[in-house]
């Protein structure tokens, strides 16, 4: 009986993997000017979501109206599953 743990590539008739080259290299291939492009361009993104409200006001006048009418589905069995799920970080439609 194998004890718990890693074993030796040998042993699992695995070939070694090759080294890398380092990941510095591959980085100093973008010339800054493109990295401070990216960088503020990335940053007026932030600003403009930022400056918007996080609700879709006009979704939400659309479902309640309608609520409101009869028809829109309220099932209270899907409601408590869902918010189960994302109390634990779970996908809702994840099969189990």
């Amino acid at each position: 009986m194998d004890p718990i743990g890693s074993k030796p590539i040998a042993k699992l008739g695995l070939a070694p993997i090759a080294p890398t080259s380092p990941a510095a290299r591959i980085s100093t291939a973008a010339s800054p000017q493109a990295s401070e492009t990216a960088r503020s361009s990335m940053v007026s993104m932030t600003r403009e979501m930022a400056a918007k409200p996080p609700v879709d006001d006009e979704r939400v006048a659309k479902i309640r109206k309608a609520v409101e009418d009869g028809r829109f589905p309220i099932v209270p069995a899907t409601i408590a599953d869902r918010l189960i799920a994302f109390k634990l970080n779970w996908k809702p439609d994840d099969a189990a």
